[in-house]
């Protein structure tokens, strides 16, 4: 089962950090990372820009562009990994192992793949 999982936190936090201190969580979580992509369960990782750089599309009658993401929490999506594991609990057990020590949230959260040009079953 693929699972994506969501990185949440204060993305002013983040941006603030420094060159350092960012290369610092990325190498920490490269100890578990690496070994998912060698076993082939890892697939793409994304760290999304700012929420100023986005604009969210509300949908209806006459779709209206807004300025950034529209959700209200105090925390942003900052990223996400796509993962594979056989069920769940494995997903729970990395993502903690991965997150040791950190602050913010990460959502797990099981895909369904929509391949262009096929009919999802």
């Amino acid at each position: 089962m693929l699972y994506a999982i969501l990185c949440y936190h204060d993305e002013n936090v983040v941006n603030g950090w420094s060159r350092e201190e960012d290369d610092a969580v990325l190498a920490k979580r490269a100890c578990v990372t690496d070994r998912l992509a060698a076993a082939g369960r890892h697939g793409p990782a994304v760290r999304l820009m700012p929420t100023t750089a986005a604009v969210t599309l509300s949908m209806g009658k006459e779709p209206v562009v807004l300025d950034g993401p529209f959700a209200e929490t105090k925390e942003q999506l900052l990223g996400f990994y796509l993962l594979d594991f056989p069920s769940l609990e494995d997903a729970i057990a990395t993502v903690r192992e991965i997150t040791q020590g950190e602050t913010g949230k990460m959502e797990i959260r099981p895909l369904k793949l929509f391949v262009p040009g096929t009919l999802p079953k």
